[in-house]
């Protein structure tokens, strides 16, 4: 599939203010799942220096920094062409020796992985939630332990027993605060199938991205999914909001071990006293396929 994408994002100040440096993490990314054929940036007000830097994860960063003259608004616009390669999320072999969890990694293999598998999703805990430990432990034995299924029955369960609500601020929620509720957003419900993941063995990281939707659809927002390594396949999607396997209907931006190192633009500001912000966006995609080019959702 051929994506359009063009996404704006527009902070007013209740005062005017200086900008610290910015980092933006709106590039889509170009791998094995997609390609990047072009990506534009235009920033309000327009900044001293702009950095193209690739960060721990091997993501690709832009980051700003700007004149200390006082502004009352940071308006940022990326516009995007993705093609997505992967139609079938299946199409891998994996490695005998992980069919089946725990997955007993090799040594230098679980080296690398390692801040993928600890209970460090959230920045204030630092071991696996007992909720979702639990929760792993049901669909384990449901399952008979196979990874893919487990992986498969882990996604629907989230999917058809929490709601999905739209929470555009804040940090994810506790993933044993999310499966309480029976409500998340989709990053809630994304770090509730990381911990469960982990509690498993299994490495997870968690992604934002842009994912086609409904075409019926009157809004658009980004989107939230974890990536599961699996040994054979690589690093594969999992959209617990959706209760599905990524294919080409996802456009991933940026992945990493926390949810905070993949926030859309991150930045502070150069103020004494207390300043009050507001967000507004504006996001389309469009698709081609061989049947021509549909517009799926505008959301201003």
């Amino acid at each position: 599939m051929h994506y359009q994408i063009a996404h704006t994002t527009t902070y007013s100040y209740s005062q005017p203010v200086t900008l610290a440096p910015h980092l933006v993490r709106l590039r889509p990314r170009c791998d094995a799942s997609q390609s990047l054929q072009s990506f534009s940036l235009v920033v309000d007000p327009k900044p001293l220096g702009i950095s193209q830097i690739t960060d721990l994860d091997g993501n690709a960063v832009v980051k700003l920094w700007f004149q200390q003259e006082l502004t009352d608004r940071l308006q940022i616009q990326v516009l995007s062409q993705v093609e997505t390669l992967r139609s079938n999320p299946f199409d891998y072999l994996m490695e005998a020796w992980a069919l089946k969890l725990p997955i007993d990694y090799p040594a230098s293999l679980h080296t690398q992985l390692k801040p993928y598998l600890s209970g460090q999703t959230l920045h204030y805990s630092t071991s696996l939630d007992p909720v979702a430990v639990k929760l792993a432990q049901e669909i384990h034995q449901a399952t008979g332990g196979d990874a893919i299924a487990f992986l498969s029955e882990l996604s629907q369960r989230i999917h058809q027993t929490c709601k999905h609500t739209i929470r555009e601020f804040g940090e994810p929620l506790a993933p044993g605060i999310t499966w309480a509720q029976r409500l998340g957003s989709c990053r809630d419900l994304t770090v509730l199938f990381m911990e469960a993941c982990r509690a498993m063995g299994l490495a997870a990281r968690f992604v934002s991205g842009y994912e086609a939707g409904d075409h019926q659809a009157t809004e658009r927002h980004l989107h939230a999914w974890a990536e599961v390594y699996l040994p054979g396949a690589g690093w594969r999607g999992y959209d617990p909001t959706q209760g599905l396997a990524v294919a080409d209907h996802h456009i991933a931006l940026v992945a990493s071990a926390a949810p905070a190192y993949a926030a859309p633009i991150s930045g502070t500001l150069n103020r004494a006293g207390a300043v009050q912000s507001s967000l507004k966006y504006h996001l389309s995609i469009q698709a081609r396929t061989d049947f021509g080019l549909s517009q799926f959702a505008t959301n201003a």
